[in-house]
């Protein structure tokens, strides 16, 4: 990567980290704090106003992305972001659940996650986009894991308000990050391997493995937003003051981190992808009744280390199994919908998180999760082991449909490539190739000849 293309890409990814950051900061926290609010004490009402976030967003996101296509990039970005400082100040301020639940749904409708993977399209080329959206994508998992050990020490120094306001002023320093270290794109462009397409939504919507991916991260982050809707109050009925919780989720953070490793490698090097995700499910299952059960800090502890390290796992290898599995004309659409599933996931989790705490009482959270992960290891039960394959991007020179449509032909006779797709308008060509016994050479002397 070019230095302007690091820099570029590794703004982005602070843009990116701070969306995901309103979305995991205050999770560990929320919770004890709401109780004190006016309606606080209506669990349904906590659940909502925690997930209020990933409703917005999961709806404007998408539309967010084509509207960054009929006009300026950053201009999206820049409204994003402010749409997110307001929400944040708003919930900074809020005297009752109410306010927050409008404070948490306007920052989410500052959606900017797709109109920020377009932007890094725009910002590199094809041959290194891969390395700036998984740069990008890496984002989720460090936000994720920094905001369950930074929330509760500022909880104890500022307060949640306090840690509302402090995302606000992020997000509009996050401003001058947009205007002052993102490059302005010299051409901005619709890229298929990295945006949605309205012309693609059925074929997705249709591929079954897609489905079952998307059912996934759906229950993943379901279960995420409903467990942390009683943790919370069993780390503190074992006498763990709110600003101590860190010294539990430090460990188990870093401990699931080695323990997922071994997974990983098992599930790449060994050819035993399903086989990790099937387990990582039931260990997700194992997990939560360990919570059912719980009795102390220790019990706790041991659940979510067992936790962790499948949500791990599992978080880790679903947008990889979504860019393996879709077809290369429609990747765009599949992340896309992959997303905002996502985030309907943490709405549906939250609500239903909370609706079960108030109306059943604090286990039905974790029974909650324990029947989303059976139904999900039922779904994923018919998965079809996906294939050792990567993804290849190559820029071309300016090509006729007639050119096009050759250059396509040669290129799918050569040895290791399973997939072609070559888009004249965007001087690209995309190849699905597999891991081990792919022609390099002989794809990398057509594409430079351009037939």
């Amino acid at each position: 990567m070019t230095p302007v293309e690091l820099r570029a890409s590794a703004g982005l990814a602070s843009i990116y980290g701070l969306r995901m950051l309103g979305l995991f900061i205050i999770l560990p926290v929320f919770t004890l704090y709401a109780e004190h609010l006016p309606g606080g004490e209506n669990h349904l009402l906590v659940g909502i106003a925690l997930g209020a976030y990933g409703l917005t967003q999961a709806l404007l996101q998408i539309p967010a992305g084509w509207l960054s296509d009929r006009c300026e990039r950053k201009l999206v970005i820049y409204a994003g972001l402010i749409l997110f400082a307001i929400g944040s100040f708003i919930a900074a301020y809020a005297d009752s659940i109410y306010w927050i639940i409008i404070g948490r749904a306007v920052q989410g409708a500052g959606a900017i996650n797709a109109a920020v993977m377009a932007l890094s399209a725009d910002l590199t080329r094809e041959e290194v986009r891969t390395k700036a959206m998984a740069l990008i994508g890496m984002t989720i998992g460090i936000t994720f894991s920094l905001s369950l050990v930074l929330s509760p020490v500022l909880d104890g120094v500022i307060g949640v308000p306090g840690i509302f306001a402090m995302t606000g002023v992020l997000a509009l320093l996050g401003l001058l990050v947009v205007r002052f270290v993102i490059p302005d794109p010299v051409v901005t462009s619709f890229h298929s391997d990295a945006e949605p397409s309205s012309k693609r939504f059925g074929e997705v919507l249709r591929n079954k493995e897609l489905l079952r991916l998307d059912f996934g991260i759906f229950a993943v982050h379901a279960i995420l937003m409903a467990v942390f809707l009683q943790v919370p109050f069993l780390l503190q009925a074992d006498g763990l003051d709110v600003s101590q919780h860190w010294k539990v989720y430090l460990p188990v953070m870093l401990a699931a981190f080695v323990l997922m490793v071994p997974l990983i490698i098992i599930a790449e090097k060994k050819g035993k992808v399903k086989q990790v995700f099937i387990f990582s499910i039931a260990l997700s299952v194992i997990s939560l009744v360990m919570l059912v059960f719980a009795q102390n800090v220790w019990g706790v502890t041991a659940a979510l280390l067992v936790f962790f390290t499948a949500f791990n796992v599992l978080e880790a290898k679903l947008p990889t199994l979504i860019s393996i599995i879709a077809p290369l004309t429609a990747r765009g659409t599949a992340m896309g919908v992959y997303s905002s599933v996502q985030f309907f996931g943490a709405f549906f989790g939250a609500a239903v998180g909370g609706a079960l705490k108030q109306y059943v009482g604090g286990d039905a959270v974790f029974v909650f999760g324990v029947v989303l992960l059976l139904l999900w290891l039922a779904v994923s039960a018919g998965m079809q082991p996906p294939a050792a394959v990567r993804t290849k991007l190559y820029h071309l020179p300016e090509l006729d449909d007639a050119a096009a449509r050759e250059l396509r032909q040669r290129l799918v006779q050569i040895t290791g490539v399973r997939e072609v797709v070559v888009v004249a308008a965007e001087n690209m060509v995309c190849l699905k190739v597999d891991r081990h016994g792919f022609d390099e050479s002989a794809v990398e002397q057509l594409v430079m000849k351009g037939a």
